[in-house]
């Protein structure tokens, strides 16, 4: 196979889902917490998510700029993400909405989640999808 061949489809490793314990208070029958299955979304997916998280605004008031200003709700973001990449538990059953009181896969994850856990869950989909993390929380602390 010729080093260009490698990049074919078909010979690409395919990126498998991980289970991870999200809350210890999501228990099966048995006592233990039940894993979630989380997979990685690809470069095309995470576009439409930034996408449908960007929103625009008119300018601040006193700013000259004409138009107007495009930004991404990072927080919003995190949250399609975060849903978009959770496999198991099914986010989208109506019956697992209904009991939380909400009608999309990103709001059931923040209402069935701590603000704690939310944050801990994203920051695994985040490594599942291949962001450097570790890069990012350096590049923050540099002055």
């Amino acid at each position: 196979m010729s080093a260009f061949a490698a990049f074919m489809a078909q010979n690409a490793i395919k990126a498998e889902p991980l289970t991870v314990i999200v809350s210890k208070r999501f228990v099966g029958e048995d006592g233990v917490p039940e894993e979630w299955l989380v997979g990685p979304v690809t470069g095309a997916e995470d576009e439409e998510l930034r996408r449908e998280a960007t929103r625009r605004r008119p300018p601040a008031a006193g700013n000259t700029r004409d138009g107007y200003v495009t930004e991404i709700d990072y927080n919003r973001y995190l949250g399609l993400l975060a849903a978009r990449c959770t496999l198991y538990p099914d986010l989208n059953d109506a019956a697992l909405q209904n009991s939380y009181g909400v009608l999309s896969p990103d709001s059931l994850l923040k209402t069935m989640l701590t603000a704690g856990e939310f944050a801990e869950y994203a920051a695994r989909v985040q490594e599942v999808c291949g962001f450097d993390m570790d890069g990012a929380v350096e590049e923050a602390k540099k002055p």
